[in-house]
């Protein structure tokens, strides 16, 4: 029996030191550092543009263009990218009344015709009988009256009809130049652009249709004002297109907007495309660099949107030490892109988390994904 419990007491002895064992397993695993992404500033992945900005092209001329006279939308002849000419009917509003008034007004105008055809075949008849002193100068001149008035009224009846005329004319809208629709809109509603469809009201005067002129293009950037003397009217640039394998094409700083925009801060800059790529089209992303020493002197990086943090006026990113902990440091955002911000303030090498940067806090002990244990 002893023998038993002595056997017994030792298989215990172990199975509780197995136990602690595991348990101080779990414990070490369940204090294991929390896993972020991040990529290093200056890297590939991150992306470096010195002296570069992200811009659109544009078309140098474009016409926003409204029916004269307001209706129910009947016929949309055009898509998004259409290709049109000068003269080429976009859309059509229902002309239903304007003809019905068309129709009133011609129908006045025969009848101020009849009026006026008798007052001259009156006025005619006597003037013969004035030649022959069968009747006074006073007769004469009454007819002379009433012939005046029935032209009045038919030129009044003329000028009627022809404004009617061209209220019908309004109902259709069409291209005053050659070129791409870039836009079909009747207005925006719960913050949303409502694109104009059959069967819609529209009024008189309120843009349905974006028309971008065929001809020169340009891109169009945004520079922040510590950088807008990089950009005189007339300074050449390199224009980058990401979507044309990276082509390069010459540009000039064509316009520079007197005034910045009230929400980004940065001021508009239009750059001329002299001799553009082919393959350049309405819309794709380009990449203006000015070749500026001074522009080149802070880097601008870019980085995913989702490592900004913000709680405050200014925004900050988790910066990953040497000895994995997080550190928040102020950067200044110059400008947004596709899911992606450029920012200033960093320094090459500066490792960003990109993900989760609202559940983090400062002096957190991290792991990078992708760094070896």
């Amino acid at each position: 029996m002893k023998a038993y419990w002595k056997y017994t007491a030792a298989a215990m002895a172990v199975v509780a030191a197995l136990s602690l064992t595991g348990c101080g397993q779990q414990t070490q695993q369940a204090e294991q550092p929390q896993l972020v992404k991040a990529i290093q500033v200056g890297s590939e992945r991150a992306g470096t543009t010195a002296g570069t900005y992200s811009g659109t092209v544009k078309g140098r001329y474009q016409s926003n263009l409204s029916f004269q006279a307001g209706g129910r939308i009947t016929a949309r002849n055009v898509q998004l990218g259409s290709q049109v000419h000068a003269g080429d009917v976009l859309m059509t509003v229902d002309p239903k009344d304007v003809a019905q008034a068309v129709n009133q007004t011609q129908a006045q105008v025969d009848a101020a015709a009849a009026q006026l055809q008798l007052a001259q075949s009156n006025l005619t008849r006597y003037q013969q009988l004035y030649d022959m002193d069968a009747i006074s100068a006073s007769v004469l001149d009454q007819y002379q009256t009433a012939y005046d008035q029935a032209s009045a009224q038919y030129n009044q009846a003329l000028a009627a009809q022809q404004a009617q005329e061209n209220q019908l004319s309004y109902t259709q809208l069409t291209a005053d130049a050659d070129g791409v629709i870039a836009a079909v809109s009747a207005g925006v509603g719960q913050g949303v652009a409502v694109s104009a469809e059959v069967g819609q009201v529209v009024a008189a005067g309120q843009t349905v249709v974006t028309l971008v002129h065929s001809g020169d293009l340009e891109v169009q950037v945004n520079v922040p004002e510590n950088k807008l003397a990089d950009f005189p009217v007339g300074k050449n640039v390199t224009v980058t297109f990401w979507a044309l394998q990276n082509q390069q094409a010459a540009g000039v700083v064509r316009e520079v907007a007197p005034m910045a925009d009230a929400a980004s801060r940065t001021y508009q800059v239009n750059i001329a495309l002299p001799n553009p790529p082919d393959g350049m089209q309405l819309g794709m992303t380009a990449t203006v660099a000015n070749g500026s020493e001074q522009a080149a002197a802070e880097d601008t990086f870019v980085l995913p949107l989702a490592a900004i943090y913000q709680t405050g006026d200014t925004p900050q990113v988790w910066i990953v030490g040497k000895d994995k902990t997080l550190s928040l440091k102020d950067v200044t955002v110059q400008d947004f892109g596709d899911n992606t911000v450029k920012v200033t303030g960093l320094s090459r090498g500066d490792v960003v988390v990109t993900a989760g940067v609202h559940m983090l806090s400062e002096g957190q002990k991290v792991r990078v994904e992708g760094e070896d244990e």
